[in-house]
C-alpha cells in the first residue's frame, strides 16, 4: 500500500494536489493494483522510459493551445490574449460579470482543472505546467540509473528535460510571479513549501538552458518533428537571457540562431496549396503567408523557419482544434437586422438547401464562429497602421489574397422576420452606413483567416449526413511553438533594451518584407515590436506572457515605451486599482488598446454590474488558493501583491539553491 502511494501518486500528479489525492483513496483501490510494472526501479531504469516521459512532455506543449478546444467552447491560449491588448471575452450573453477580471479574479475563485469551457483557464495553467515540470523531473531524478547510456545521449536527455522544466517555469513566473521551485521527485509527498523568487527562478533555468544549448543535438540529427533540438534549446536561451537582463547576450545567442543555425525565413510558397474551404464564396490567391500557416506544411522539411512545432494531426490525434468557433466572430447571429431596422437571421446556406447559392456560404469558407474570444479593436486596425498608415497590403492584413477578412465584405440573404422590402435580397453586414449586427463586440469584427482556418477533410469527407453542415468549427492541426520570424523580433528587442533602435528597426523589417508589408520603418519603439509581434505570432505567441515579460525587461533596461513612462524594478509588478495612470507596461497597453476599464457603450449592463474590468494586480494572476496554499499545511506559500492573503513578511527563497536544499526536508 505504501508503494502505492508513494509511487503512483507522487510521480503522477502535481504537489499540489497530493493532500487531496492521498485522504480520498480507498483500501479497495489500493488493494486491486499490485503496481509492480509501474515501479520507477522498472520504468525508469530503461532508457525507453526516459523517451516515453519526454514524448510526453513533448505532446503536453500543444495542451497549452489546445485542450478541451473542439467540444467546449474555449481553449488555454485563449485567455493568454483575454489578458492582453489583443483581445476580449466575446461571449456577452454569457453571465452578469463577464470578463470583470478586477473584481472576480481572486485566490479562492474558479480554479478548476478542467474548464466547461465558459471558464478562463487560470487553474490549468497552474497544474498542467506543474505537471510538465514533475515530468521533467521525473528524467533528471532516473536518468543516472540508466547505465546503459552512453555520456552523450545522457546529456541529450538531460538537456531536452531541461528546456521542459524551463519552459513551464519561465510561463509560470511572469502569469504567478514568485512561485514553488521544485526541482525533483520526492518519495513521500511535501506539504512545507515555500514560494521561491521569480529572479531566482529565472536565473537557475538560465543556467540550466545554457548547458541544454551545448547538450541537445541540432534538429538534423534529431530526426523527429516535434521533439526538442538545439534551435528549441537557444530560442528558450535568448528569452531567459532577456528575462535575466542579460540583453548582449540575448542578442548573441539571436545572431547565432539567425546566421548559424541553418534556418531561414520562408520566402515562397511552401508545400502544397489549400484553396479554401469555399473559393467560390472567399477565394484565397496563393501567397507565403496562407502557405506557411497550413497545418501540413508546419512540420515539412522545406519548412526552414520551424524551430519547434507540436504535431497535432491524422487518425491518433484527439485534440481537434475549433479555432473557427472560438476565434470567429458571430456573424450568423440570430439578431442580426436589415437595413430598415428587421430582425432578421441569415439563411444558412447549408441547411437551407432550397435557396443554397455557393457565392455565400460562408459556412464552409470561414466558419460558423461563436467569437469567444473576440479580436480588440486594436489588434483590428490600429496595430496595423506603420508611418500613419494602416498597412493593407501587408500580406498578414490583406483581404484582396484572401488571408484576412473585414466583415463588411460578407454578405447574407435574411430569412424569415425580415421586411418585404428585403425578401430575397443579398446584402452587406454594414449597409447604407448603417451596422447590422446589433453587438459589434461578438458579432463583428475583423479577423486573420490564414491563422484560424482549418480544413476538416473528414468532415467534408462525409457530406451524405443528415447532419452535414460543413466543416465549419476547424479541425486538429500541427501547432507553431517556436519559429524564425520570432527570432528576429527576440534580437529587436534585445537591441532595443541596449539603445540600439535602428538595428531594432532592421530586425523588425526583415519580418514585415517577407509579408510584403509598404511600410518600413526607420526606428522603433518598444511599441513598434509588441505590434509587430502581434501581427506575426498571434495564436503562437504566449501574448500575456510575453508582454509581462517585456514589461520587466523595461523596468531593468529604464528605457521608456511609447509613450515615455519609465518603470521601476521596485514596484513594477506591485500596484493596483483600475485607473489609467501607472501599473506595469502590460497594464499601460490595457489602459490603451482595450475596453477593459472603459464600460463601452452597446452593451447591456445590468445595475451595479461592470463589464470587461482589468486591475493592475491582474499582472499576476493570484496563487490558487486550493490547488496550492490550502494543501500546504507545514509552510507558507506567498500571495501575490493586491490579493487576499498578501503578506510582504512571509517567508520566500532569494536563492533558488536554498530552495533546492530545502525540498527533501519533508
Amino acid at each position: 500500500m505504501k508503494r502505492y502511494i508513494k509511487n503512483k501518486i507522487t510521480r503522477l500528479v502535481p504537489f499540489v494536489l497530493l493532500a487531496a489525492l492521498s485522504s480520498s483513496c480507498s483500501k479497495d483501490f489500493l488493494d486491486s493494483d499490485p503496481l509492480s510494472f509501474y515501479e520507477p526501479g522498472n520504468t525508469f531504469t530503461t532508457e525507453a522510459g526516459l523517451q516515453a516521459t519526454l514524448a510526453l512532455c513533448d505532446k503536453q506543449l500543444r495542451n497549452n493551445y489546445i485542450h478541451y478546444g473542439f467540444s467546449g467552447v474555449s481553449v488555454p491560449i485563449g485567455t493568454e490574449y483575454l489578458f492582453s491588448d489583443m483581445a476580449q471575452y466575446g461571449k456577452t450573453d454569457t453571465g452578469s460579470n463577464i470578463a470583470d477580471y478586477a473584481n472576480t479574479i481572486v485566490p479562492t475563485g474558479d480554479f478548476r482543472r478542467d474548464p466547461s469551457g465558459e471558464s478562463i483557464y487560470l487553474g490549468f495553467m497552474w497544474t498542467e505546467a506543474y505537471t510538465g515540470i514533475k515530468n521533467a523531473n521525473t528524467v533528471l531524478t532516473y536518468i543516472g540509473s540508466v547505465t546503459s547510456l552512453s555520456e552523450e545521449v545522457k546529456n541529450k536527455y538531460i538537456g531536452q528535460a531541461y528546456f521542459h522544466r524551463s519552459y513551464r517555469y519561465l510561463n509560470l513566473v511572469y502569469q504567478f510571479g514568485d512561485i514553488p521551485l521544485i526541482t525533483k521527485i520526492l518519495s513521500v509527498p511535501k506539504q512545507s513549501y515555500y514560494s521561491t523568487k521569480k529572479e531566482a527562478i529565472i536565473e537557475m533555468i538560465t543556467a540550466d538552458m545554457e548547458k541544454a544549448v551545448q547538450y541537445v543535438p541540432e534538429q538534423s540529427k534529431i530526426g523527429y518533428v516535434g521533439m526538442v533540438s538545439k534551435g528549441a534549446c537557444r530560442q528558450l536561451l535568448i528569452k531567459c537571457y532577456l528575462a535575466s537582463g542579460r540583453f548582449a547576450e540575448a542578442e548573441a545567442q539571436a545572431n547565432i540562431l539567425i546566421g548559424q543555425s541553418g534556418y531561414s525565413l520562408v520566402q515562397n510558397n511552401l508545400g502544397i496549396f489549400d484553396p479554401g474551404g469555399n473559393p467560390t464564396a472567399w477565394p484565397i490567391t496563393r501567397n507565403v503567408i496562407w502557405d506557411l500557416h497550413r497545418p501540413e506544411n508546419k512540420v515539412i522539411s522545406a519548412n526552414t523557419e520551424a524551430i519547434l512545432v507540436a504535431p497535432n494531426g491524422g487518425a491518433q490525434s484527439f485534440l481537434a482544434f475549433a479555432s473557427m468557433r472560438i476565434f470567429g466572430p458571430n456573424w450568423n447571429d440570430a439578431n442580426l437586422i436589415t437595413p430598415d431596422g428587421k430582425t432578421a437571421a441569415p439563411r444558412f446556406p447549408l441547411t437551407d438547401k432550397t435557396n443554397y447559392n455557393a457565392k455565400y456560404d460562408y459556412q464552409r469558407a470561414l466558419g460558423r464562429g461563436i467569437g469567444t474570444i473576440s479580436g480588440s479593436y486594436y489588434s483590428q486596425h490600429p496595430m496595423w497602421v506603420v508611418n500613419n498608415v494602416e498597412d493593407k497590403q501587408d500580406l498578414r492584413h490583406n483581404s484582396t489574397v484572401g488571408n484576412w477578412v473585414n466583415m463588411e465584405d460578407l454578405k447574407y440573404a435574411p430569412g424569415a422576420g425580415g421586411s418585404a422590402t428585403w425578401a430575397g435580397q443579398n446584402f452587406r453586414m454594414r449597409e447604407a452606413g448603417k451596422l447590422l449586427a446589433q453587438d459589434s463586440i461578438r458579432d463583428w469584427f475583423d479577423f486573420p483567416h490564414y491563422k484560424i482556418y482549418y480544413h476538416d477533410v473528414v468532415a467534408e469527407g462525409n457530406q451524405a449526413a443528415n447532419d452535414f453542415q460543413g466543416a465549419t468549427a476547424g479541425s486538429s492541426a500541427h501547432m507553431y511553438i517556436y519559429r524564425l520570424a520570432e527570432t528576429y523580433l527576440l534580437r529587436a528587442e534585445a537591441r532595443f533594451y541596449q539603445g540600439n533602435v535602428s538595428g531594432a528597426a532592421q530586425d523588425v523589417n526583415v519580418v514585415r518584407a517577407r509579408a510584403k508589408a509598404s511600410q518600413m520603418y526607420a526606428t522603433v519603439t518598444i511599441g513598434d515590436i509588441c505590434a509587430e509581434r502581434g501581427r506575426e505570432l498571434y495564436m503562437e505567441e504566449w501574448r500575456n506572457v510575453e508582454l509581462k515579460r517585456i514589461s520587466h525587461c523595461l523596468a531593468m533596461s529604464g528605457k521608456p515605451d511609447e509613450w515615455g513612462h519609465t518603470y521601476s524594478l521596485t514596484n513594477w509588478d506591485k500596484q493596483s486599482g483600475t485607473d489609467a495612470a501607472g501599473g506595469s507596461y502590460w497594464y499601460q497597453r490595457i489602459v490603451h488598446y482595450t475596453l477593459y476599464n472603459k464600460y463601452p457603450a452597446g452593451i447591456s449592463l445590468k445595475p451595479g454590474v461592470k463589464f470587461y474590468t482589468m486591475d493592475k494586480r491582474n499582472n499576476y494572476w493570484p496563487i490558487p488558493f486550493r490547488l496550492a496554499i490550502e494543501p500546504n499545511i507545514k509552510g507558507q506559500l506567498s500571495q501575490n501583491f493586491g490579493y487576499d492573503g498578501y503578506n510582504a513578511g512571509v517567508k520566500i527563497w532569494d536563492k533558488w539553491q536554498d530552495a533546492v536544499e530545502d525540498e527533501s526536508k519533508i
